[in-house]
């Protein structure tokens, strides 16, 4: 099948203009009829993989998929594409499954949704089924090598037997190499072509902090973020119930989830979440994996998680939409203590060990935290992220020998008797009932760093550790021991490098400010309400509808007709047809009322421009000007690019830079100077962002006569055809009306350029000066 007919596909069922990396080449791969199996991160796109071959296979695509949740989300999305779509469980009564079976038998159904527990509800009538594809999700389950075990995928190794014919797809975001091995061998797979795409989630910061006053810290940190789903992992029920009812008190909508509570409990908790209801959820692992919610903004790990494969799926829940998102782990020993215990009573107790340590040396890494999470998964990247803690503050270090041997001195005199706490609270000389009842207050090193505090002894004392010149005596009630290490310190001199302890400090200024500025009337506000009401109407959750992302290019682009709603990404025929009328509304009042403020403020908004110049002259940035001004970062950003145009000694430098600036003057002349951003937007690939390519326009507009000033080949007309015959090329009137006839028949512009063979700039420009497009 062409690539042309796939994307157009691609765009009318799911409203993506572009595959993701290796989708296109997987579906290749299924309609092929080849076996194949996917490694693909959470919100890496798994889903179009065998929802868009379902579309054009002839038969039935079952999906087996593990949690009811997951399946009624995916139905709900498929059902607002205009896909039909259903699910089987054992949630549905005997007379509603036999009502989808019927239908099923009437080919009136592309796609069905079943449980591996639920399969025999579907094995009576295999054979009056055509069934063209089967999907697998989450088939790490089959593997008892994997982090999260199922017995009941063990199961449908027999499903390739019963089709031998049929491709099967095997999907799961997240697989080392012996779970991968285990996958193929179990589901006995013929000889599967295996894509494995990047793990890399640029979007998702990662963050490690200690876990001291961590309850506080995640109140400071969900104040700041008043509108924004997350999700905070405990390793404990009680916890998931204590922490919801911390937050709870400070007036957070949290609520708290895990396998002990009611069933209808938990599931109207994740319907809350879903909907939006509900703002955070504090909940087990048990909690994630039915949960096809694009818009969580945030993921907060209260323990240890118990192996980076278990770790790097949960984060993977946050922004999956592609926008900017944050996870935060908070790490104690307590943790490793009790992971410990579990790892040694289960299953495969050596590899499960050897998964925790590698796991803590993550939280320990005092080097990009991407690249070790890369690394994990057989990723090597030279280049540091950038976007994790590591990164945007490098610790700094500095000559440690004098703390350590007072450290190893105390730990010495105390006998290697005591844990962690004790051993701070004997060097930090405090007078607590312990101390005095063990009589440490007599022993000579005692107090003897006092002028350190307690948080920060701490801290050294696990980097200590973390250097190999202490160590946990987990089964001796955790006391801390000396390591053969310790007596270079101590006795031959060595010196020690320790990091800089910095704690981090929450401005409640700037949560106050967040909060005001967060319930002012933006357009992506106006438009989340509009979700938010049509969602509640139609019983789905609200990114079934559109996305945050999706939302957040209407903020940008403004769409006011049919043919540029349909430009956004996760448009499409359906959506745009059910949706976009309302939407177009709401963008076409907010614009009105924006321009009657406007005329009826004549003054004030005559020295907006100005007011923005002064408070960057001042030194503010871009976000802060947009808050101080309730007014959106793009409306500052093109206040900006006018007043340079105008004239104003202004450095955008700063926000573009000259080989930027060269990439969109070059591609100013091949897409023949489209006046909007979006064109742009799409050529580079949506590597450059819409406030770059303002800012770079608004230098080009300013220098477009100084070519010095550019130091970039003007290009003439004649020039340009040099280098292709094809450039600037007149119009004949056949094709003019080759071109009329595509367009009034409903081709997209893409398809009419291909027919023509002209660039989607060129057919553009066409249509505005045939007055058949605005």
């Amino acid at each position: 099948m062409t690539s042309e007919i796939l994307h157009a596909k691609l765009k009318e069922n799911f409203g993506f203009e572009k595959f993701r990396p290796n989708q296109e080449t997987i579906i290749n791969t299924i309609l092929s009829g080849q076996d194949t199996l996917a490694i693909m991160p959470t919100g890496g796109g798994k889903s179009i993989c065998f929802q868009l071959p379902a579309l054009v296979l002839p038969g039935i695509t079952i999906v087996i998929s593990p949690l009811i949740a997951l399946m009624k989300d995916q139905v709900d999305s498929l059902k607002t594409n205009g896909i039909h779509a259903c699910y089987i469980n054992s949630s549905q009564s005997s007379e509603e499954q036999q009502f989808y079976i019927d239908n099923l038998k009437s080919n009136k159904f592309k796609l069905v949704y079943i449980a591996p527990e639920s399969l025999s509800y579907l094995d009576v009538v295999f054979n009056e089924l055509t069934i063209s594809l089967i999907a697998i999700d989450e088939a790490h389950c089959i593997s008892s090598w994997g982090h999260d075990f199922r017995p009941a995928y063990t199961n449908l190794g027999y499903l390739k037997s019963r089709f031998p014919s049929t491709p099967v797809l095997a999907l799961t975001a997240t697989a080392d190499k012996a779970t991968r091995t285990d996958i193929t061998k179990q589901l006995k797979l013929k000889n599967p072509k295996t894509f494995v795409a990047s793990f890399d989630r640029k979007n998702l910061s990662l963050e490690v902090r200690p876990a001291l006053d961590r309850v506080k810290q995640i109140i400071d940190f969900v104040e700041k973020k008043p509108n924004e789903s997350g999700i905070i992992y405990c390793l404990s029920r009680k916890t998931t119930e204590e922490l919801a009812e911390k937050l709870q008190k400070t007036g957070i909508k949290a609520k708290a989830y895990h396998a002990g509570l009611d069933n209808k409990l938990r599931a109207k908790t994740q319907d809350e979440f879903i909907n939006d209801d509900c703002q955070v959820v504090c909940a087990t692992i048990a909690f994630g994996m039915g949960i096809d919610k694009s818009n969580v903004r945030w993921v907060i790990h209260y323990n240890l998680p118990k192996n980076i494969e278990g770790y790097y799926q949960e984060i993977g829940r946050a922004g999956r939409d592609g926008l900017p998102a944050e996870t935060v782990l908070f790490e104690s020993y307590a943790d490793v203590i009790q992971l410990q215990k579990f790892a040694s009573e289960g299953l495969n107790s050596d590899v499960q060990l050897a998964k925790l340590e590698r796991m803590k040396q993550y939280a320990d890494a005092l080097s990009c935290r991407r690249k070790i999470l890369l690394s994990y998964f057989g990723e090597l990247v030279k280049e540091n992220c950038g976007n994790c803690d590591i990164c945007k503050k490098p610790p700094t270090f500095f000559d440690g020998t004098i703390l350590a041997q007072k450290a190893l001195s105390a730990i010495t005199r105390l006998e290697q008797s005591e844990p962690l706490a004790v051993i701070v609270d004997f060097l930090r000389g405090s007078r607590n009932a312990y101390i005095y009842e063990k009589n440490y207050q007599s022993l000579k090193t005692y107090g003897i760093g006092i002028d350190t505090s307690w948080y920060d002894w701490n801290q050294y004392l696990i980097q200590l550790i973390n250097l190999g010149y202490l160590e946990i005596a987990f089964h001796q009630h955790n006391k801390i021991l000396l390591t053969p290490f310790a007596k270079k310190v101590l006795f031959e001199g060595e010196k020690v490098k320790l990091t800089t302890v910095v704690k981090k400090v929450i401005d409640k200024t700037e949560i106050k400010e967040t909060k005001t500025k967060a319930a002012k009337s933006s357009l992506f506000e106006i438009l989340r309400k509009l979700r938010y009401e049509i969602a509640k109407d139609e019983e789905v959750p609200a990114y079934v509808i559109f996305s945050d992302a999706a939302l957040r290019q209407m903020e940008t682009l403004r769409p006011m007709s049919d043919e540029e709603f349909l430009a956004i990404d996760g448009v499409g025929k359906a959506k745009l047809e059910k949706y976009g009328q309302e939407f177009i509304d709401a963008i076409v009042y907010y614009e009105k009322v924006k321009q009657e403020k406007a005329k009826s403020k004549p003054k004030k908004e005559g020295n907006t421009y100005k007011t923005t110049l002064a408070l960057f002259k001042d030194g503010n940035s871009i976000e802060e000007i947009a808050g101080q001004r309730n007014l959106g970062q793009t409306t500052i950003v093109s206040h900006l690019a006018k007043l340079y145009v105008d004239g104003e000694d202004l450095d955008l430098s700063q926000f573009v830079s000259d080989a930027e600036v060269k990439q969109l003057h070059k591609a100013q002349v091949e897409l023949e100077y489209p006046t909007a951003l979006k064109p742009y937007y799409d050529h580079f690939e949506e590597k450059l962002s819409y406030d770059k390519i303002r800012f770079g326009l608004a230098f080009l507009e300013r220098h477009k006569n100084d070519d010095e000033k550019l130091k970039i080949k003007a290009y003439s007309v004649d020039e340009k055809r040099l280098e292709n015959p094809e450039a600037y090329k007149k119009w004949s009137p056949e094709e003019d009306s080759d071109l009329v006839h595509n367009f009034y028949q409903g081709k997209k512009v893409k398809e009419i350029a291909l027919l023509l063979g002209r660039n989607e700039g060129a057919i553009n420009s066409r249509l505005k000066k045939l007055e058949l497009k605005k």
